[in-house]
């Protein structure tokens, strides 16, 4: 086993560990560990909500999620020698849940879970058509997971990190404050918010103390979306054997990760769409001197994914979607738009079989689907699909003269509404 660089005790809180994580981007946070090129290390990562998703049937926590303690980030970990405009090579050399621990109170501990975010608290991909709490928990036997909330399912787990990336130069993060700020500006009532300024209330970074982290506070960036510096990318590619290349902004590079997943859909749409976990990486590093200049990666991560890791699917059942409103307003080449009308599509035909439309929403988040954007120069429409699996389930999910298999859709998915 690789050295373990960034131990985390699960009795213990994110904040209460030996070495402290960071919940926040900032040029400022102190490395928590130095590497060098070349080594190979390990890393413990908390699941994204330090423990506050229990293991039960209610959604309660799922509607109450403190948005403003995410995520848990282990790091940062300066890489000797990086530059600002370097690449920093990152090899995924092996990931899963909490080893050696089959249960616990932890996701990650012989389980994770599924949320469908409230409208008011975060909302989803599909908030508007789902405004309310739910959940569904996942059980994990060896690199298979089922749930007692979504039955008649199973599936191989495409383990990865949601959350990798670099540390962000001062210049770039007040880039990312400015733009945030002009786009909220231009609707700041909207619920769910446009974006999501500094908070510096519930901000953890790292060793930083008194003043230097009262003024990294107020303008830290808050971890939830994808940006320059790689961040929140909820990539379900980026498994085992895949390689990163994230661009260096600060010396040492500050490398940081969390936010790991047994499994995701492309697009993660539930918002917690993932099968949320704690869990252990194993990461190489090494560094391309001036490597942004010599292949024009000025900004965003490129990567080349895993290669023979995870399931293989040979069938599937597919659904398209078009740039029309529910209303049936014309949208012109809005690909977003397309994608959510292909996931109602899905949802709505999976209900044919007996699953509630939140059931089927939560399998799309959790089950490894296939998302693409397959056509986008037809004015006026973009077109784009999702492709379930077949083999997941444990009956005939495609269409037939017979009609729908009908089968017990169980205790359903919890729900918790305001």
């Amino acid at each position: 086993m690789p050295e373990l660089v960034f131990p985390l005790d699960s009795s213990k809180k994110f904040v209460d560990q030996k070495i402290l994580g960071h919940n926040r981007w900032h040029y400022a946070i102190p490395p928590a560990v130095t590497v060098k090129p070349g080594d190979t290390f390990r890393v413990d990562c908390r699941e994204w909500f330090d423990g506050e998703i229990h293991n039960d049937d209610s959604a309660q926590d799922i509607l109450d999620a403190p948005l403003k303690t995410v995520h848990t980030l282990s790091g940062p970990f300066a890489v000797e020698g990086a530059e600002p405009g370097d690449l920093l090579i990152v090899d995924i050399v092996d990931v899963g849940p909490i080893p050696q621990e089959d249960s616990g109170p932890l996701a990650g501990q012989g389980w994770g879970y599924t949320g469908i975010f409230a409208k008011a608290n975060g909302g989803s991909f599909l908030t508007d058509q789902f405004p309310d709490a739910y959940k569904a928990v996942w059980d994990f036997k060896g690199h298979t997971a089922t749930s007692r909330h979504i039955p008649h399912v199973s599936f191989t787990g495409m383990i990865h990190p949601g959350l990798m990336g670099t540390a962000p130069s001062k210049e770039l993060l007040g880039t990312w404050n400015a733009r945030e700020a002009a786009l909220i500006a231009t609707d700041p009532d909207r619920v769910p918010p446009l974006a999501l300024p500094p908070e510096p209330e519930f901000a953890i970074l790292g060793s930083l103390t008194g003043d230097a982290f009262t003024q990294a506070a107020a303008e830290a960036a808050r971890t939830a979306p994808p940006r320059e510096n790689g961040g929140n990318q909820d990539i379900k590619n980026l498994t085992r054997g895949t390689r990163v290349f994230y661009p260096v902004f600060v010396d040492g590079a500050n490398l940081s990760v969390g936010d790991l997943h047994f499994s995701q859909g492309d697009g993660e749409i539930t918002f917690c769409g993932g099968i949320e976990m704690g869990g252990f990486i194993d990461l190489h590093v090494d560094v391309i001197k001036g490597g942004m200049e010599t292949y024009g990666v000025s900004e965003n991560a490129i990567f080349m994914p895993g290669g023979d890791v995870g399931p293989r699917y040979e069938q599937f059942v597919a659904f398209s979607g078009t740039s029309v409103t529910l209303d049936g307003e014309q949208r012109y080449l809005d690909s977003h738009l397309a994608y959510q009308r292909a996931c109602l599509h899905a949802i709505e035909y999976l209900t044919k079989f007996g699953y509630s439309p939140e059931q089927a929403f939560l399998l799309l988040g959790a089950a490894p689907i296939e998302g693409r954007f397959s056509g986008v120069v037809d004015i006026p429409n973009s077109c784009a699909t999702v492709y379930i699996p077949t083999s997941i389930f444990d009956f005939d999910v495609t269409p037939g003269k017979g009609g729908p298999t009908q089968i017990d859709p169980g205790i359903g998915a919890p729900h918790a509404a305001f």
